[in-house]
C-alpha cells in the first residue's frame, strides 16, 4: 500500500468563512470544511525545507503552491483586486513560470505554470 495524492490542506485561521470567501473569489478554490475542490490531476511537489531557508518567509510554516493555466490574466485580475503580485526573473524556468502573492492572513501562496 502507499499514498496516492493529497486528500486535504487543512490549516487553523482566525476568520476561516472570510479567508475560504477569498479563496472562492480570486482562485476559484472552493474552500471550507463542508467544500470539495476537484481538481485537476497532475505533478504535486512535496519537499521539506531545511528550517533557515529563505525560499519563502520565515515566519510561516510552509507555503501552498497551486498549479494555474492562464498565469498572466490571474496575476493582472489580482492585481486590478488591490493583490500583491511578486514577480523575479529567476521564477522562469524550464519547470515553468512562477508569481507568489499572500493570502488574507500572510500565507504565502505560489503560483505554477507549467510551461507549454
Amino acid at each position: 500500500m502507499s499514498v496516492s495524492g493529497v486528500g486535504g490542506i487543512f490549516f487553523r485561521s482566525r476568520d476561516p468563512e472570510a479567508r475560504a470567501a477569498w479563496y472562492r473569489e480570486h482562485l476559484g478554490i472552493e474552500a471550507g470544511s463542508d467544500s470539495v475542490w476537484q481538481q485537476e490531476a497532475g505533478m504535486t511537489v512535496f519537499a521539506p525545507f531545511a528550517a533557515d531557508s529563505d525560499y519563502f518567509a520565515a515566519d510561516q510554516p510552509f507555503m501552498l503552491n497551486l498549479r494555474v493555466s492562464g498565469l498572466d490574466e490571474l496575476a493582472a485580475r489580482l492585481e486590478a483586486a488591490g493583490i500583491s503580485v511578486e514577480r523575479r526573473p529567476e521564477w522562469e524556468t524550464e519547470y515553468g513560470r512562477f508569481v507568489r502573492i499572500h493570502d488574507p492572513e500572510g500565507l504565502p501562496l505560489e503560483l505554477w505554470e507549467l510551461p507549454e
